[in-house]
């Protein structure tokens, strides 16, 4: 490396034009300051407009405004090079741009394969990008090394800068000396003060109107990293990530103490004991080996069901599944913030979502004993269909964490149906039976349809309902997509006849959440009085849940209250799988023998018994709540809920300690563990 940068007698005459050529550009850079902040900015704008590019996300071009607020965080990451002297300086915005160029690049190759963004939890999760292996190769495109193309220069001229800087700048530094120091620190202070509150005006004034306008809510609920990145930019969606982060890890810890975490352990234990004491009924292991197959219906409700509009049944697969199926009238989901995801953790994983945000995008990298690791335990294969992008809800991580085998998301299916968010249900279903069918059995198949979710558009020639007086209102969209997906639903049943699967297999099927239609006139016809708050909120709440046994067997109507958590211990306890070592807090709903009292909780503190249904209060006071008699629908004393709210808000706060704590690798070690984001609250 020395002949090109010495230039002397006898050197390669193109060493030393490279030795003038990085001379000349230091000493004027030494004296211009901020033109190579200047520069370096200008230069990562253009990587991020080509990132832009490469990622083509769609709908999410880069814009000016999108421009402004990625300008805005580059000088917010380079403002303090402005304190330091030249080559300092130079060094610092040359290693900022390899490393952000870098990142850009991998975020692109990651991209490809999982339709995300790196995020810190992936880093730390070193396996799933070690998954790529050796398809690395078939990711990359020639066009993507434009990111680094600038390497070439800055490389050799950060080893310039290092070796020989420091000699070159020897005569501009003896013809400056004379000026005072005062002076340089006072114009190094105020060019970075000045340009660290440009970029932060740049960034935060754009970044605030966006989220308070059309991006209202975003960072609550941040359910795609990409929909952070619209908004945000990628070094800004890159800012936010390690902030979320050292947020939920580290900052505001509090310690669970020793003895709370053994109170905690012996909770969950008695929960535990009371399941296993169950495995004494005839139900328990009476379908030992069957296949398990589960389907996650997308905004899928209770109160339509058996009914009909236009002289047509809305539902009609779904109603002869119910008469030939254990079917649950008095189920409820148990989702918050997180919606679709909340429903397949508090499914599959039997604790309680989060009050506020997503366990998928927040703890995802947390232990948790969910069914396809059960199910693997005892032999079964295990494997999740989506048609849609795989980091949506952070499904690549969360989905390794839960050991599946396999995730097929939206790169493995052929759009063949695009319909509503991506591909129909009817196709949706036929690819993934064209990969069930040739799965080992025993396996567990779980499905999480896509179609009927909001706002519930389909095109005129799948709108086969007469919807009547609700034609044109979402309500009338709404029953159009359900029945395009109870239709969809009938094709699968019987290709899993035609498969010869359906008497092998244990088939469920529940839905994830309520429709997010809020206006109560648009259930007159469903409801017997939609003013009423009892009838409102149950309504809401309620979804199906259809298990049909492989001989057909214990169909029927099954009152008894059930929530999304008892859906696993109910899967295990007909497998004859003990469910009395995970840590789960749902118990299992068909037995013959009779267990314990249940008591189904929701997030927001509500809960009920089947006898009572009790409402928080919006201020938090749980003896300003309204308790409800079930059955005839009227307020009574507040005081006749009190003690089950007490047992509601504990099951919230042990499922939180172990959730955001991290709790359950923990629960046989005696010392003290951190939780973090703070202890919940008792």
């Amino acid at each position: 490396m020395s002949r090109w940068f010495n230039g002397a007698a006898g050197q390669p005459a193109g060493g030393g034009r490279m030795r003038q050529a990085f001379r000349f550009s230091l000493i004027w850079l030494d004296r211009l300051v901020a033109v190579d902040l200047l520069l370096f900015a200008i230069a990562m704008l253009l990587k991020l407009y080509w990132f832009n590019r490469l990622l083509s996300v769609l709908y999410m071009d880069m814009t000016r405004t999108d421009a402004i607020i990625e300008a805005g965080a580059l000088l917010l990451l380079s403002f303090w090079t402005l304190l330091m002297p030249a080559r300092g300086r130079l060094l610092a915005l040359i290693g900022l741009n390899l490393a952000l160029s870098f990142l850009l690049f991998s975020d692109v190759i990651y991209y490809r394969y999982f339709q995300d963004l790196i995020t810190v939890p992936v880093l730390l999760q070193l396996s799933q990008v070690e998954s790529l292996g050796g398809s690395i190769h078939t990711l990359l495109r020639p066009w993507d090394f434009w990111l680094l193309a600038d390497a070439v220069i800055l490389v050799p001229y950060a080893v310039y800068v290092i070796w020989k800087g420091r000699e070159d700048l020897a005569e501009r530094r003896v013809s400056s000396a004379g000026k005072p120091l005062w002076r340089k620190a006072v114009l190094r202070i105020g060019g970075s003060a000045a340009v660290f509150l440009l970029g932060y005006s740049l960034f935060f004034t754009n970044l605030n109107h966006a989220t308070d306008t059309w991006a209202k809510g975003l960072f609550e609920k941040n359910w795609w990293n990409l929909s952070i990145y619209n908004v945000a930019g990628g070094l800004g969606f890159h800012g936010y990530d390690v902030y979320r982060y050292a947020q939920l890890n580290w900052l505001g810890a509090e310690a669970v103490t020793a003895e709370q975490l053994t109170e905690t352990e012996l909770w969950m234990q008695d929960r535990g004991n009371a399941r296993k004491a169950l495995e004494q009924d005839p139900l328990f292991g009476a379908y030992k080996g069957s296949n398990v197959l589960m389907v996650q219906m997308e905004s899928m409700q209770t109160f339509m069901l058996g009914k009909s509009i236009g002289g047509t049944e809305i539902t009609p697969n779904l109603n002869k599944l119910m008469e030939e199926s254990a079917y649950f009238a008095n189920f409820y989901h148990q989702t918050s913030q997180g919606r679709t995801s909340d429903a397949d953790f508090a499914v599959n994983c039997s604790l309680q979502p989060m009050k506020s945000g997503s366990v998928f995008i927040q703890y995802a990298s947390h232990d948790f004993q969910c069914l396809p690791e059960k199910l693997k335990d005892n032999g079964y294969s295990a494997s999740v269909f989506h048609p849609y992008q795989g980091g949506f809800w952070n499904r690549n991580v969360m989905y390794k964490n839960m050991e599946y085998d396999q995730f097929y998301s939206l790169k493995h299916y052929t759009m063949d149906e695009p319909l509503g968010w991506a591909l129909g249900d009817k196709s949706f279903y036929r690819q993934s039976m064209d990969v069930v069918a040739d799965l080992p059995q025993p396996f567990h198949a779980f499905m999480i349809s896509l179609t009927s979710h909001h706002p519930y558009k389909l095109p005129k020639a799948e709108k086969k309902l007469n919807v009547e007086e609700l034609d044109g209102t979402i309500m009338g969209d709404y029953l159009q997509a359900v029945h395009y997906a109870d239709a969809a639903l009938g094709e699968l049943v019987e290709r899993l006849k035609a498969e010869g699967l359906w008497e092998k297999t244990i088939f469920v099927l529940y839905g994830d959440h309520d429709n997010s239609i809020q206006d109560w006139d648009l259930y007159q016809r469903f409801m017997d009085n939609p003013s009423d708050p009892l009838e409102r909120e149950q309504v809401i709440k309620s979804v199906p849940l259809l298990i049909h046994l492989p001989d057909g067997a214990h169909a029927g109507r099954y009152d008894a209250v059930g929530g999304q958590l008892d859906v696993s211990p109910t899967l295990l306890h007909l497998l004859g799988i003990s469910a009395g070592e995970p840590y789960w807090l749902g118990q299992p709903l068909l037995t013959e023998q009779t267990g314990a009292d249940r008591l189904v909780t929701q997030r927001n503190g509500s809960w009920t018994d089947g006898k009572h249904y009790y409402i928080p209060s919006a201020d938090g006071l749980s003896a300003n709540g309204k308790c409800y008699a079930v059955d005839t629908g009227e307020l009574t004393d507040t005081a006749a809920c009190l003690p089950l709210t007490e047992s509601a808000d504990t099951e919230l706060m042990m499922s939180d300690r172990i959730v955001i704590g991290d709790l359950l690798g923990s629960f046989h070690n005696s010392e003290a563990v951190e939780v973090i984001g703070g202890q919940p609250s008792e």
